[in-house]
């Protein structure tokens, strides 16, 4: 069946979100998080296609983009295959990195303009990772909250800050109050199912190594190791988890 074409949002701005493939983490260490971002204002500034914020969670990230003389999904091919490109050669492995294609939804007003802000601001405190959401290094929180003193056009934040306020000053501390406060804000989510637990994780562990014990991957032939990886992270167990419960380096996890 062939795909649906994507809505065209009137103002030329969407809220887009890319994942990893299978619900994978895409980002392990810092230099992985700082190469997408790199990478992202590399292509923002050649394809026409403005950055109004964005964050960067482990396995799927949220991007606020405007067309300005470009095209979303120009600027999302290009950043994906870069990114992946690299992923693939740092980590020594092949294959895709994203899950198919990008979501999005068109921002139509500017009322969901700052709804959408405050919700890809929010995602790190939902997931409980920061109480602040200006404290996440991965989103563009901070630099909208220190606006007054960064030039900077990655992110924009000159759009976003001209609907709250003409003051810059004080636009930044209203942005501020409305991100901070309470909300049940509904917007475009990567679907994720729920995270396997750790006695989950487990359970299912034992039961594709069947009567053999788990430290027996230590010693295991490759190949035969590999595929057994590969049917743990197929039923959703986080790269972690997987270290945790075999005892296998991160490394050897990661490549499998």
């Amino acid at each position: 069946m062939p795909r649906k074409p994507r809505e065209k949002s009137k103002t030329g701005i969407y809220h887009a979100i890319v994942r990893g493939i299978g619900q994978q983490d895409i980002f392990h260490e810092e230099d992985d998080f700082q190469r997408y971002l790199e990478t992202g204002k590399k292509v923002s500034l050649e394809s026409g296609v403005s950055v109004l914020g964005y964050c960067l969670m482990t396995n799927h990230v949220h991007l606020l983009l405007r067309e300005d003389d470009g095209d979303i999904s120009v600027f999302m091919k290009r950043l994906g295959v870069s990114y992946a490109y690299w992923y693939n050669w740092k980590y020594e492995r092949i294959g895709h990195v994203f899950q198919d294609r990008f979501k999005s939804e068109c921002v139509e007003d500017d009322a969901y303009l700052l709804t959408v802000i405050r919700y890809i601001h929010q995602n790190p405190v939902k997931a409980f990772i920061t109480n602040k959401p200006e404290e996440y290094e991965w989103s563009s929180c901070a630099a909208y909250y220190k606006a007054d003193r960064n030039t900077s056009t990655f992110p924009d934040t000159s759009q976003i800050l001209g609907i709250v306020h003409k003051d810059k000053k004080r636009a930044i501390e209203v942005l501020q109050k409305f991100t901070e406060e309470g909300n049940e804000d509904r917007c475009l989510d990567c679907d994720e199912t729920k995270r396997i637990s750790e006695s989950e994780a487990y359970e299912i562990t034992k039961l594709i190594m069947k009567d053999k014990p788990v430290t027996s991957l230590q010693t295991m032939d490759q190949d035969a190791r590999n595929k057994i990886l590969r049917r743990l992270r197929n039923e959703g167990l986080s790269l972690r988890q997987i270290c945790r419960i075999t005892g296998l380096p991160f490394h050897i996890v990661r490549k499998a």
